[in-house]
């Protein structure tokens, strides 16, 4: 399954984090890969990285970073609690601001805003409890 944004989910996200500089580069490859949530945050995650990674080391080391977000993410009550507080008011751009830097708080592994702006409408898209249910890593 690929998760995207549409044209207008991406525009209304973009008018929304306008004056929030670091959502930019998140902004900037959504349009690059036409709203796949996926894709920009696997690239993010590379860049961030600062790894020559290619092919499947790139998928390895995106689920890597999924597996330890939703471990930190998806049980923490209080985001989840935000999540739910912006959906009921998905215009005010301070709600989601907010969303995306108590990501960055939160979670204990090194994640630019950027990356974290990605991992948030990939959650807002879905809904979180779907993302964490989502990203959980399949039994062997």
């Amino acid at each position: 399954m690929v998760t995207r944004l549409s044209d207008s989910e991406l525009q209304h996200a973009e008018e929304l984090l306008g004056d929030y500089a670091p959502a930019r580069a998140a902004i900037a490859s959504l349009k690059q890969h036409d709203g796949n949530l996926e894709t920009s945050l696997e690239e993010l995650v590379v860049v961030e990285a600062g790894a020559a990674a290619y092919g499947e080391e790139r998928k390895k080391l995106q689920e890597v970073f999924l597996r330890n977000l939703r471990r930190e993410i998806c049980g923490d009550e209080s985001f989840l609690t935000k999540v739910e507080e912006f959906n009921k008011s998905p215009t005010k751009a301070t709600l989601l601001t907010g969303l995306i830097i108590y990501a960055v708080d939160l979670v204990t592994i090194p994640i630019n805003p950027a990356i974290a702006t990605i991992a948030v409408l990939w959650m807002l898209k879905l809904g979180v409890r779907t993302f964490c249910d989502y990203t959980e890593p399949e039994e062997s």
